[in-house]
């Protein structure tokens, strides 16, 4: 098990829905299945070894033993017990599914839902949210490389290719936060590509989408507000980023328009708070070099970055 920096394990080991579950069980079997031939062949090796040299052995029942019979019937055995523990992923989600859209940038993940009240598209990135005991269907797309979706908690794995959709179905069966992962080496930021699944009652999720689906808020302190937003304004930052109700749709970069309410920033490789924030957009190419966002630390001043900082905080 791999124990990662913000103290979230990231671990197959840890299964978290039934998908997840069926796919331990099944490397449970491979694992002690794979041990007892092991053993079995190291004992006639043994006993081979021993038995006196010139003893007459019948080379035709072993062939067609250990050849033939031993290996079909194992390879039979293990293609009904995998066809009985498949997967649930099909072309056609339940009816009951919340379908997800993911689709993977370098090195980022653009997360877009339905808002069920209105039909409106949701965006967010680089987390995602989903009711317990639901299953989730995701459609799995790419905006440039091959990348690859992967919860270890919940699930197995699926390459995302430019230019298709690809689908998985998982489920979590408990609230909790695991932590994702590329799995397809995509560049030079592929080990900071992370992404988290946060998990909650049915009755928070519909609240938290209901108000994902709503534009940007003013808050408390409209001077502080006013400054930061129009900061963000001023030093051309909506060329990249959308914050709905204050500049127009950008696809370039992450949605900003609930960024405050993250856990992390940069598809996880800092936690999200108002300082993180402001020396994320200052020191960008330090903390995740190559990444498509420049570093803004000489070409926005210090207060106007605190002031960015503390509005998109307040963004939730």
């Amino acid at each position: 098990m791999k124990a990662m920096a913000d103290g979230q394990p990231q671990s197959a080991l840890r299964a978290a829905g039934p998908v997840a579950e069926m796919l331990l069980e099944v490397s449970g079997v491979l694992a002690v299945g794979g041990t007892l031939i092991f053993a079995g062949v190291m004992l006639l090796l043994v006993l081979a070894v021993r038995r006196r040299s010139g003893s007459a052995i019948d080379t035709r029942w072993w062939i067609i033993g250990g050849g033939l019979v031993f290996p079909g019937v194992v390879l039979a055995a293990l293609f009904a017990y995998s066809e009985w523990h498949r997967p649930p992923w099909k072309p056609v989600p339940p009816p009951n599914a919340l379908i997800v859209g993911v689709t993977g940038h370098m090195w980022w993940w653009e997360v877009r839902y339905r808002d069920p009240a209105t039909g409106a598209e949701v965006v967010t990135a680089n987390e995602i949210r989903i009711p317990v005991g639901r299953p989730v269907y995701f459609g799995l797309g790419s905006a440039d490389v091959i990348h690859s979706f992967w919860v270890p908690s919940l699930g197995g794995k699926m390459d995302m290719l430019p230019g298709r959709v690809q689908h998985l179905q998982l489920q979590a069966d408990r609230p909790g936060t695991w932590r994702g992962q590329c799995a397809e080496y995509c560049g030079e930021q592929h080990a900071r590509m992370a992404l988290h699944v946060v998990a909650e009652a049915p009755a928070a999720f519909d609240a938290w989408l209901a108000a994902q689906a709503k534009p940007a808020a003013a808050s408390a302190a409209p001077r502080e507000v006013d400054r930061g937003r129009e900061a963000f304004l001023t030093n051309r930052c909506n060329a990249c980023h959308t914050v709905r109700g204050v500049s127009e749709e950008s696809r370039l970069g992450p949605d900003l328009t609930h960024v405050g309410s993250r856990l992390h920033l940069g598809a996880g490789t800092v936690p999200n708070d108002a300082a993180q924030l402001a020396a994320w957009v200052a020191h960008t190419q330090q903390l995740k070099p190559g990444a498509r966002m420049p570093s803004s630390g000489e070409r926005i001043e210090d207060a106007d970055l605190q002031s960015i900082a503390a509005w998109l905080t307040q963004l939730k």
